[in-house]
């Protein structure tokens, strides 16, 4: 089977909040009857992305299109979940013309891409490209650091850290394996600003690789799809911190599933959403609450004090209305400090 007649498949990787869900979301909307199906990855004990994914009320975004994979970062539980789920996809009796696969903010992607090349998959799909979304206000705010050797120089010599954050590590890896950078939520810093944030991006591409300003992923299909990267047979191409066949593990993160009462107004839960993410170790926050008197669901979204918030969908018949947010923190974050923020 030639790379023509292999069926295209686009991974979306990135870290926590950059906005992936919102960009593949998008793209789902604006695909303009193409046939595609996604694969989500959800960090998480709530299967939050699939159902912001599933409600876009697009005519082909069905829940059969859509499979979730829960059991653990995607780059770790390849054979158990990651090749059996893009079988059944395969295996439809109208296989999907493109496949969007949405990692887990902890995903390294090259180990994912070295999947493609397993026989029982590779005859029948490609990776069209690899996509690295980037939270710019993020990056803007020294979240990782420009060098990383330096910094793993600087913490060796610290004899008071007893503990190796790899964030940076897997924000490069990231980088080093794209074909195409997103660098999102541009809208909410300057033009100097967006001007060294992609300085820093840039500075750890291996390769030319075009960086693209988004706000709210908002991003032309054509853009995205169709990149023929074929990047399964280009690893060489794409550096990374973690040699081949190397195992690695998420030990620093946890999440934790909190149910939230009812809102009186959404300002009122965005408020306490706020002040839990203030917490010492909170990365991330998103889930759905109830707002009392109101027919819709809305969708809570937090990373450092930003916090966004909408109503997606009307609450269908005989649905629980529990509230539940998935609190995404660095090991041992003080949940109970997390926990009475929500409860107000």
């Amino acid at each position: 089977m030639t790379l023509v007649n292999k069926i295209p498949c686009t991974i979306v990787t990135g870290f926590l909040g950059a906005g992936k869900t919102t960009l593949v979301r998008h793209v789902v909307e604006n695909a303009k009857g193409r046939r595609l199906a996604i694969l989500v990855n959800e960090f998480g004990d709530v299967g939050f992305d699939k159902s912001f994914l599933a409600a876009c009320g697009v005519e082909g975004c069905t829940e059969d299109a859509i499979v979730e994979l829960p059991n653990g970062c995607i780059c770790c539980t390849v054979a158990d979940d990651f090749v059996p789920a893009l079988e059944t996809l395969l295996g439809r009796a109208e296989p999907p013309e493109h496949i969007l696969i949405e990692t887990s903010g902890l995903a390294l992607p090259k180990p994912l891409v070295q999947a493609f090349q397993w026989p029982a998959i590779r005859s029948r799909v490609t990776v069209d490209g690899v996509v690295a979304v980037v939270d710019g206000p993020a990056v803007a705010a020294g979240a990782f650091a420009e060098n990383p050797e330096a910094l793993a120089a600087q913490r060796a010599a610290d004899q008071s850290v007893d503990h190796d954050n790899p964030l940076e590590e897997v924000f490069e890896d990231q980088l080093l394996c794209a074909d195409l950078v997103v660098l999102n939520k541009a809208d909410l810093i300057d033009a100097a600003t967006r001007t060294r944030v992609r300085a820093e991006v840039e500075g750890h591409l291996p390769r030319a690789v075009k960086v693209v300003e988004t706000e709210n992923g908002a991003i032309d299909p054509r853009v995205l799809l169709g990149l023929a990267a074929a990047a399964e047979d280009d690893l060489d191409a794409r550096p990374s911190h973690h040699g081949e066949g190397e195992d690695h593990d998420h030990d620093d993160f946890e999440t934790v599933a909190m149910p939230v009462r009812p809102a009186v107004t959404a300002g009122d839960l965005a408020a306490r959403v706020e002040k839990a993410a203030e917490a010492v170790g909170v990365l991330r926050i998103k889930g759905f609450a109830e707002v009392e008197g109101k027919p819709m669901r809305l969708v809570v979204q937090g990373v450092g004090r930003r916090v966004a918030h909408h109503f997606d969908r009307p609450w269908r018949a005989g649905e629980a209305r529990d509230g539940t947010l998935v609190v995404i923190g660095l090991k041992g974050f003080d949940k109970g400090a997390v926990a009475a923020a929500l409860a107000g």
